[in-house]
């Protein structure tokens, strides 16, 4: 039998509108429990999810010591799915949040993004490397030629790619051949759908794993920070043709420009499953 994960994106969402303070956290990050010491959330996290997307790594790379404190504060078994470093999947966001070039990406950056998550992979607390790429990025030569060189740098660890623009799923036989060569899942999305964006059936492309990522189908307030999305649980339907391949492991991982209801919607997704059953090179400029 397949084993099913279901997580968050993130663990730390201490103010604003949606804010787990108070909500899922008892006591806010930092502060004395009732038992004396620091209250840690990512231990209190853990006590109730067993894997979380960590989204900061799409902002900065991590230091080693970083992810090592991350496996010395979740027990054994947990794991963590990471997304790849922004210079890899938004050259203009790098750009612009940096100012740095993303035409220098070459090894040293696969180098730095390894080094980083090695201390995870070392303790089996790596669950996948996430290469989310822009709703602007096409299936086009240049882009099926840079996912080759991102994915055979990867190739050591699961990766789970995804991929918004309907024309992936337009000639969706070409892009399984070039996922199915690396055994990369293509990452599936819940999500509003809009004129271009991808269409998918939900089904998965690997043995290994299958990594379904929630974002809510809330279309009036996709682009609209201040509104939380609606969270959703996968029909039953398509859990159960997801797992007739009995992938190793099936990974879902809730979603939101909002963290408010996302806790509350793990036990939720959990009875439903019991339901009725070329060398070094750039970015391509997306």
């Amino acid at each position: 039998m397949s084993e099913i994960r279901i997580g968050t994106s993130g663990w730390s969402y201490p103010t604003g509108k949606g804010t787990w303070n108070g909500i899922f956290y008892p006591v806010p990050p930092g502060k004395r429990s009732r038992r004396g010491g620091q209250f840690d959330d990512l231990r209190f996290y853990a006590e109730h999810f067993d894997t979380v997307e960590i989204n900061s790594t799409f902002y900065g790379v991590p230091t080693p010591t970083t992810t090592r404190g991350w496996t010395e504060r979740t027990p054994p078994g947990f794991e963590f799915s990471l997304k790849l470093f922004q210079k890899f999947t938004h050259p203009d966001m790098f750009l612009k949040a940096t100012g740095g070039d993303p035409w220098t990406l070459g090894q040293k950056d696969v180098d730095d993004f390894r080094g980083a998550i090695e201390p995870l992979a070392s303790a089996g607390k790596l669950g996948a490397l996430l290469a989310q790429f822009p709703a602007s990025f096409r299936n086009e030569p240049d882009a099926r030629a840079y996912l080759e060189w991102l994915l055979e740098r990867f190739k050591d660890y699961p990766v789970a790619l995804e991929l918004r623009h309907r024309s992936w799923s337009d000639k969706p036989e070409e892009t399984l051949q070039m996922l199915d060569a690396f055994g990369a899942a293509w990452a599936q999305i819940d999500e509003p759908k809009f004129r271009f964006s991808i269409r998918q059936n939900l089904l998965p492309n690997v043995r290994t794993f299958y990594y379904l990522r929630l974002h809510g189908r809330n279309a009036a307030a996709w682009f609209d920070e201040e509104v939380p999305s609606a969270v959703r649980a996968p029909q039953p339907r398509a859990r159960r043709r997801a797992g007739r391949r009995k992938e190793r492991t099936f990974m879902a991982e809730f979603s939101s420009k909002e963290g408010l209801h996302l806790p509350s919607a793990e036990p939720s997704a959990r009875h439903a499953e019991h339901e009725e059953r070329p060398g070094p090179c750039a970015p391509y400029a997306w």
